[in-house]
């Protein structure tokens, strides 16, 4: 038997070429992608102004499936997280996060991340695999169309839209799955589908500094850049990928990246670690980054200054209240526009930098602390290390 095709692994250019497989006109694929995306259909005798014939021929060869959802639980403060089934014991999550004017889903691009930033209990838990197109996509037609069942609101584009913003923040580093991704973005951005401007649209990377350049080219959106530091030596502590792309090296991708956005500045984000990254020294030494002291390149941005979620594997602990009010101050104080992000969705484990409570450890990372560790007690604690040897 043949593979079916999920039609969500598709973006509009693909499903006119797909259509043209099947000897239908052009046409079809802007009436499939307003059913699927605008609509939320997933049974093709459903999409009534499709011919009997096409619809017979999508029933033998295509499907729509998003991911299945494994759980679903609601914050106290309305944030809502799915647990989405990507197969293989593999599990990933997405997060709603409603305000008063707007509403923003977070997105995982990867199962688990190969980044394995210092603050980040996603990366503990190691990478698993890349997420196809439709199971990224899938998380945003996923939550669009259950928000709008649960609240009585029609599918369709005469229906209120309860996505209003997406971020690329959940698990995963997007610039490392690149072709999904941009797949992905074209969707959300195309009036066919989600309609959805580009300032409205964020991509978070940890600093993949071509795939930067090459996004710049493909299907430029609003970046924000997960930076934690304000020197190499701290950053590659806490974000290893800096030895690969420092600092230098990130701010001039950011600046040129800028000439293609729809926003004129890039977001940074801080997470503000006790006694690690939060002094008034490193707050200078921000300033004096982004605003290229010292012959680097300057760069418009704003900070969003984040709260710390403690994790126990991580050995850190969240900078109190004052010193992150102390701290944006400084950075106020010097013209840059500095937010501090509000924790949401704590008790569901929901928050930056939580994703992962729920997550099969497919790379059996604890496990094998934990094994090193009791090698350790019971050999010694050199056991697996490399240590010298006098003569």
């Amino acid at each position: 038997m043949t593979a079916l095709t999920n039609l969500l692994d598709l973006d509009p250019a693909q499903l006119v070429a797909y259509c043209g497989e099947l000897g239908e006109k052009p046409f079809r694929a802007k009436q499939l992608l307003r059913w699927i995306h605008q609509f939320g259909a997933h049974d093709f005798d459903a999409m009534t102004d499709l011919a009997k014939s096409l619809r017979d021929k999508l029933a033998t060869r295509a499907m729509i499936a998003a991911p299945a959802v494994i759980s679903d639980h609601i914050s106290t403060d309305g944030t809502r997280k799915w647990l989405l089934d990507v197969g293989q014991g593999n599990a990933v999550e997405t997060v709603f996060i409603p305000e008063e004017n707007r509403g923003t889903l977070c997105i995982s691009t990867q199962a688990g991340c190969a980044v394995n930033c210092r603050f980040c209990s996603t990366g503990k838990q190691g990478f698993s695999r890349n997420l196809t197109v439709g199971e990224i996509i899938g998380q945003l037609w996923m939550a669009e169309f259950e928000l709008r069942k649960s609240k009585g609101i029609e599918p369709g584009h005469k229906g209120e839209r309860q996505i209003t913003n997406v971020v690329m923040m959940g698990m995963g580093e997007p610039l490392l799955n690149y072709e999904p991704t941009v797949t992905a973005l074209k969707l959300m951005l195309d009036d066919n589908a989600y309609g959805l401007s580009r300032r409205r649209v964020t991509l978070s990377t940890s600093g993949v500094v071509p795939m930067i350049d090459k996004l710049s080219q493909d299907c430029a959106v609003a970046m924000a850049v997960s930076l934690h530091a304000s020197n190499d030596a701290l950053r590659d502590s806490l974000v290893p990928l800096n030895k690969k792309y420092p600092l230098r090296e990130l701010m001039a991708a950011c600046k040129r990246y800028l000439e293609f956005a729809p926003r004129d500045f890039i977001t940074f984000e801080y997470c503000m670690l006790d006694d690690v990254n939060d002094t008034d020294a490193h707050a200078r030494e921000l300033i004096a980054l982004v605003q290229g002291h010292g012959g680097g390149t300057a760069v418009p941005c704003k900070f969003n200054l984040i709260p710390f979620n403690p994790f126990p594997e991580s050995g850190l602990k969240r900078s109190n209240n004052p010193r992150i009010k102390a701290f944006a101050q400084i950075l106020m104080d010097a013209g840059i526009v500095t937010t501090i992000r509000k924790t949401r969705g704590d008790d569901i484990d929901a928050a930056c930098g939580q994703l992962a409570g729920e997550v099969q450890d497919r790379t059996r990372v604890q496990e094998r602390m934990q094994k090193m560790t009791e090698y350790q007690q019971k050999f010694g604690k050199n056991f697996g290390r490399i240590i010298e040897v006098s003569q």
